[in-house]
């Protein structure tokens, strides 16, 4: 049976396809070095934690209000959506299309950019404000960076509880899947809609692919050391993924729509997913955003892998 699914809304987004494809690389930071041009310009006195924050990184937005620091972020990023209070706060552009002159008019006392936006990063450098420069890469980087944000904010405890929190879960769906078999998986994260062109698939690095075998898959490109690639479907056949799990940055359509992007992997039936009903289009923002919600990810995947474990 195919089979479209969407999941509840979970307390603990995202249609950045664009910046999840192109910039999926280590995580790291500058914490202290900023901490010391802030105290060194007099924007803040030293060891005061920021209380005007911008984010232009939906992951770090959500970040910041599961570690309690909400009612200090003052403007997101136009892909913000959750959680729901920044709805009403002001949108300051995205990755490529920071607003910096709005940003600059808001007197934040800290901005979190991407470490793409060197830009961004230089033009607030020269008005004195400090910036939080985030990257993401592998799954354990995303908990070292809600620690450490948690640090920077100080708010070092909830940021540890928070990444514990994670941690926590993840390790049960390990626990509960130990020992078990490894489907071959093909993880799609972009195609054209209703055909099989320009599909683009995760490769052997990055949050989903770690997020995939964690969920006990074999990601059928985990030799291509790429966080995503464009395959043919020529190369679908040769692969034989015996599970495909397709990502929908949306809330799910009408049924009319899933129907028909559901049909399209007909044209595939000699692959063993295809034959047996076991391609899943999953649906929701959150699955791009590699921040607290990761673990509604990471069940989901367990859920379309290992069904008889993990029912839906």
């Amino acid at each position: 049976m195919w089979v479209g699914v969407s999941r509840p809304r979970v307390a603990l987004a995202g249609r950045l396809v664009a910046l999840l494809l192109s910039t999926w690389v280590a995580s790291a930071s500058m914490a202290a070095a900023q901490d010391t041009k802030v105290a060194a310009r007099g924007l803040q006195p030293p060891g005061t934690p920021p209380q005007r924050i911008v984010s232009v990184v939906p992951s770090v937005t959500e970040t910041l209000f599961a570690i309690g620091a909400g009612p200090r972020v003052i403007a997101v990023s136009s892909f913000d959506t959750y959680p729901p209070e920044v709805a009403h706060l002001p949108k300051v552009g995205a990755l490529f299309d920071p607003d910096v002159e709005r940003i600059l008019s808001l007197r934040p006392d800290l901005v979190v950019v991407y470490g793409s936006q060197t830009d961004l990063i230089a033009q607030l450098g020269r008005a004195n404000i400090p910036t939080y420069v985030y990257r993401h890469g592998s799954l354990a980087d995303i908990t070292a960076g809600i620690r450490d944000l948690g640090v920077r904010l100080g708010l070092a405890g909830e940021g540890r509880r928070v990444a514990a929190t994670i941690d926590g879960a993840m390790g049960e769906i390990r626990t509960r899947l130990k020992g078990g078999t490894r489907p071959r998986t093909l993880l799609v994260i972009g195609r054209e809609p209703q055909s099989l062109r320009s599909i683009n698939a995760s490769g052997g690095i990055g949050f989903l692919h770690d997020l995939l075998e964690l969920a006990g898959g074999a990601n059928v490109f985990a030799d291509v050391k790429r966080e995503s690639l464009l395959v043919s479907t020529e190369t679908i056949l040769a692969k034989a993924p015996e599970v495909i799990i397709e990502l929908h940055y949306s809330e799910p359509p009408i049924p009319e729509a899933i129907a028909r992007e559901r049909k399209a992997w007909t044209a595939l039936s000699a692959v063993p997913a295809v034959k047996a009903g076991r391609v899943y289009l999953l649906y929701g923002g959150e699955l791009v955003v590699p921040g607290p919600r990761v673990v509604v990810t990471a069940q989901t995947f367990a859920r379309a892998l290992h069904p008889d474990i993990m029912p839906w």
